[in-house]
């Protein structure tokens, strides 16, 4: 699953701070020009692993490098969108037997809290959203880099990762090997100031 890293995602971005905090600048999650992934591994048997990824997901992110307390995300994922680069696999992952793609299409993460904890670094906490199942997830996340694009705009990038359990998500995977019953989502997103 992801390891704990942040990414914007289901998942980041489109976070509203609360009033009380100072207003972080806006980014828009980059996914027309391709800077941006939301992508997961897990075992496959015990013996290799299975990467994937979402083709199809929006978001925002806040940051604000003098007030980081104040970032926050949002990412809404279509979870029919999935791919492993083969075609029958991903259709048993869609099915019901797993993700259930057609009763739960999207899976979504908002962020609750974001707490620094070095420079550029931190934990981002929030509210994901997948099949049909909403639980509480922290995702260490790392500042890539910002500053000017060659086009007159601004940019910032962060990556992050947490391990889920599967179970934790209503999907059964008392079939398999406990090595397959998690799995490492890993985001990074590069974000256009608004």
């Amino acid at each position: 699953m992801f390891k704990k890293t942040v990414m914007s995602a289901s998942l980041a971005a489109a976070a509203l701070v609360p009033l009380a905090q100072a207003q972080a600048a806006e980014y828009k999650i980059d996914t027309e020009g391709q800077h941006a992934f939301v992508q997961f591994k897990i075992s496959h048997l015990g013996y290799s692993y299975i990467l994937g990824s979402f083709e199809e997901f929006s978001g925002s992110f806040q940051y604000d490098p003098d007030n980081p307390e104040a970032s926050a995300a949002s990412v809404e994922v279509d979870v029919t969108s999935l791919t492993t680069n083969h075609a029958e696999r991903d259709k048993h992952i869609k099915s019901a037997d797993f993700l259930d793609a057609s009763e739960y299409p999207t899976a979504s993460f908002t962020s609750t809290d974001f707490e620094p904890t070095g420079e550029g670094e931190g934990v981002l906490t929030g509210d994901l959203t997948l099949h049909g199942e909403t639980r509480e997830i922290e995702m260490p996340v790392t500042l890539l880099g910002e500053g000017e694009d060659p086009w007159g705009g601004y940019r910032a990038g962060f990556e992050g990762s947490t391990n889920l359990t599967l179970s934790n998500y209503g999907i059964d995977m008392s079939d398999f090997p406990e090595a397959m019953h998690e799995l490492e989502l890993y985001v990074t997103f590069e974000g256009l100031r608004q």
